[in-house]
C-alpha cells in the first residue's frame, strides 16, 4: 500500500483496481483450468467431448467477462456476449436467444445484488419494466422470422453503431460519484417510448437495453450513476423474461442449445456480486471507452466479410480503429485526472 501514497489519487486507485482485478481472474483461471484438466482426462478417449468441453469453458468466460462490465457499467451484457457468439459463427436469432435465456438468471442475480448493495431506484424500475417488455417480445418475434443469414450483417452493423455509441457516451458524461444530474426529471411519457425502444432492439441486436437506457437516464434523470446503472441492471430481468418467451415461440425449444445457456449463466452468476460491489470503485468512463473498443472491434470483422475486403483492407482497418480508441481512452484518463 505505500507504493501507491505518492502517487496521483485517480492513477492509484486505478492500480489498486486493476491489481485486484487481476487476482480475481487469476483466482478463477486456476479454478477453471483445475476443472478444464481433470474433464480432459475423464473424456480423453473421445475427442468430441473435448470439443464440447472446451466450447462450454469458453462461454462460461464469456458470460463471467459480459456480467463483470455489464454489472460495472449498467450495459453491454448481450451486446458483448452476442458480439462474441456472433464472431464463433452461431446465428443471430440463436444467439440472441441464448444470451436473454441465460440473462434470466444473471440478471436476476446482478439485480438481487444491486438492491443489497444500495443501488437501485424503484420507481425507475418499475416505469421501464412494461414497456420494455413489450418491445422486447415484439423485438424477439420479429428477429426470430428472419433467417440468419440476411440479418447477422445488418445486427453486426447496429452492435457496431452501439460500440461507437457507448465510446462518445462515456467520453462526454462526468461520472462523479458527487455530481449532481440535470434538474429534469423524466416523466411517463418519456419512460414509454424509452421502455419500448430499449427493450425492442435489445432483442434484436441480442443487446441494447443497457447502451439504450443507462445514458438516457444518466443526461436526463436526477440520479446517482450507481443507482441509474443498479435500476436498469434490476429491470432487466423482466425484459430478458419476455424476450426469451418471444424466442421460445419463434424457433422452439430444438433450435435452443441449453448447455450453452447453462455455460452462460455460469459465469454470470459468479461475476454479478463482484460487479455490484465494483460499480462503487470503478473508474466507470475508462471502462465503458474499453468496453466500447472491444465491440466495435469484434463486429467490424462480420461487415468486412460482407463485402469480402482484401487483408490489406483488414489491417488499416483495424490499425485506423486501434489509433481512434487509443486516442479516446487516453482522452478519458486525462479528463478524470482534472475532475480528481
Amino acid at each position: 500500500m505505500i507504493f501507491y501514497v505518492g502517487l496521483n489519487p485517480f492513477i492509484g486507485q486505478l492500480i489498486l483496481y486493476f491489481r485486484n482485478l487481476i487476482r480475481l481472474i487469476n483466482n478463477y483461471q486456476t479454478l477453471i483450468l483445475l476443472i478444464y484438466s481433470y474433464l480432459m482426462i475423464l473424456f480423453k478417449e473421445n475427442f468430441k467431448w473435448g470439443v464440447f468441453l472446451r466450447q462450454l469453458i469458453i462461454l462460461a468466460l464469456i458470460g463471467l467477462a459480459a456480467q463483470l462490465i455489464d454489472g460495472s457499467l449498467g450495459m453491454a451484457y448481450g451486446v458483448t456476449s452476442t458480439s462474441l457468439l456472433l464472431l464463433l459463427g452461431i446465428s443471430p436469432a440463436i444467439a440472441s436467444a441464448s444470451v436473454h435465456m441465460a440473462e434470466v438468471v444473471t440478471t436476476a442475480a446482478s439485480g438481487i445484488s444491486h438492491i443489497r448493495f444500495g443501488n437501485t431506484d424503484k420507481q425507475v424500475v418499475y416505469k421501464l419494466i412494461i414497456p420494455g417488455s413489450i418491445g422486447a417480445f415484439i423485438g424477439a418475434f420479429f428477429l426470430g422470422s428472419i433467417p440468419g443469414d440476411i440479418i447477422k450483417p445488418y445486427v453486426s452493423f447496429f452492435l457496431l453503431i452501439l460500440g461507437f455509441y457507448v465510446i462518445y457516451r462515456f467520453m462526454f458524461i462526468k461520472f462523479h460519484p458527487s455530481q449532481q444530474q440535470s434538474k429534469k426529471i423524466l416523466g411517463k411519457k418519456h419512460f414509454v417510448p424509452l421502455g419500448f425502444i430499449a427493450g425492442f432492439f435489445d432483442s434484436v441486436g441480442g443487446g441494447g437495453w443497457g447502451p439504450i437506457a443507462t445514458p438516457v437516464l444518466l443526461t436526463s434523470n436526477q440520479m446517482e450513476p450507481r443507482k441509474v446503472i443498479g435500476s436498469v441492471d434490476t429491470s432487466e430481468f423482466v425484459i430478458a423474461v419476455s424476450s426469451t418467451l418471444g424466442f421460445l415461440l419463434t424457433l422452439g425449444w430444438e433450435q435452443i442449445h441449453l448447455q450453452w445457456v447453462v455455460a452462460l449463466m455460469i459465469g454470470g452468476i459468479i461475476a454479478a456480486p463482484i460487479a455490484a460491489w465494483l460499480v462503487k470503485i470503478i473508474p466507470v468512463n475508462l471502462l465503458g471507452t474499453l468496453v466500447g473498443g472491444i465491440i466495435i472491434m469484434t463486429n467490424i470483422r462480420t461487415l468486412l466479410g460482407v463485402f469480402d475486403a482484401s487483408p490489406t483492407i483488414y489491417v488499416y482497418t483495424y490499425l485506423v480503429l486501434a489509433i481512434l480508441w487509443l486516442a479516446a481512452l487516453v482522452h478519458v484518463i486525462m479528463k478524470r485526472r482534472k475532475m480528481l
